[in-house]
């Protein structure tokens, strides 16, 4: 941060605004991106000094030699990363970002060329498999909160850090519902907010209403995390559950129903109910308001995959 004041300056007041500038900047990207793109950073700087290179500032030669070995191995969209978090580092060290070389984007277009860009993501969760997985659960603590934990993150199509991030104030049961005011998610770090609503199931067995009360009531949470780990004795911590454990919960409860928990993670209880919904009708606006994306090409995505036997013409030939 070369621009600002130096935080030695004798002015205290200036030396703390310089500080307070410092966070701001810090905390212009998520920490799972700067986590990301320090762990690039020094996978690059290990690399270069492999090959007795420098890293800081580096040839573009250099950086295609890097992409080029790591196209052996990586998927494209951590390569774009690798990349990213060079071109971050130099521009932070006050260089050109190296990433819009001419010699770097042929590269990169020619690697996604090769290699393609498609992802191979986890299957959606749709619910006839749900339903098998949410009644198979216990009485339990720990099932009464995996079933809420699956009913309401699919319900509300969250990401696995929005579901856990969640308190008790964050939630009001209405009339025809309950309305969750998600504070901050991936698509909204300047925490503008949004609301989720979530209507009263069909069927008291797999409601995400009636559930999320249950949970609460009966094991007494009035306030913070609503959901938290449970140790191996089947007691409460007053830990915050991870988005790692979301996951766990979708793969452990599939097994249990002889469905392969290969085939899911915790992101296809929120790509579920987007493909769920475009199977069953639901139109392309309607899905972005309750999932929260910004593009419509992921939702797209999901639709697609939703539309495949609707309407297709190879049921329509005679065969």
């Amino acid at each position: 941060m070369n621009v600002l004041i130096p935080a030695n300056s004798k002015n205290q007041e200036i030396s703390t605004t310089v500080e307070k500038a410092r966070d701001y900047i810090s905390n212009a990207k998520a920490s799972n991106t700067k986590r990301a793109y320090a762990a690039d950073w020094r996978n690059f700087t290990g690399w270069c000094r492999q090959n007795n290179l420098p890293a800081l500032p580096a040839n573009p030669d250099t950086i295609c030699l890097y992409l080029t070995q790591q196209a052996s191995t990586l998927r494209v969209s951590t390569i774009q990363r690798r990349l990213a978090a060079i071109g971050q580092a130099h521009q932070a060290a006050g260089h050109d970002s190296r990433a819009s070389h001419i010699l770097v984007r042929n590269l990169m277009a020619g690697i996604r060329r090769e290699k393609g860009v498609m992802q191979r993501g986890k299957a959606p969760l749709l619910i006839d498999d749900l339903r098998k997985m949410v009644l198979s659960l216990s009485a339990s603590i720990a099932g009464v909160q995996d079933r809420a934990i699956l009913l309401i993150s699919f319900a509300g199509a969250f990401r696995r850090s929005e579901l856990v991030s969640l308190d008790v104030e964050d939630v009001v049961i209405e009339k025809e519902g309950m309305v969750i005011n998600l504070r901050r998610s991936k698509t909204d770090q300047e925490a503008q907010g949004m609301k989720k609503a979530i209507p009263f199931g069909i069927n008291g067995a797999t409601c995400p209403v009636l559930v999320f009360r249950e949970w609460l009531t009966v094991f007494g949470i009035a306030n913070g995390a609503i959901f938290r780990g449970i140790d191996r004795h089947g007691t409460m911590t007053g830990k915050r559950l991870s988005g790692k454990a979301v996951a766990l919960i979708v793969k452990r409860t599939a097994e249990s129903v002889g469905i392969d928990p290969a085939q899911f993670s915790g992101h296809s209880l929120r790509a579920g109910p987007a493909t769920q919904a475009s199977i069953n009708g639901a139109s392309e606006s309607s899905i972005m308001s309750q999932t929260g994306h910004k593009s419509a090409s992921m939702v797209r995505r999901y639709i697609r995959d939703g539309q495949l036997f609707r309407d297709n013409p190879a049921g329509k030939v005679g065969l």
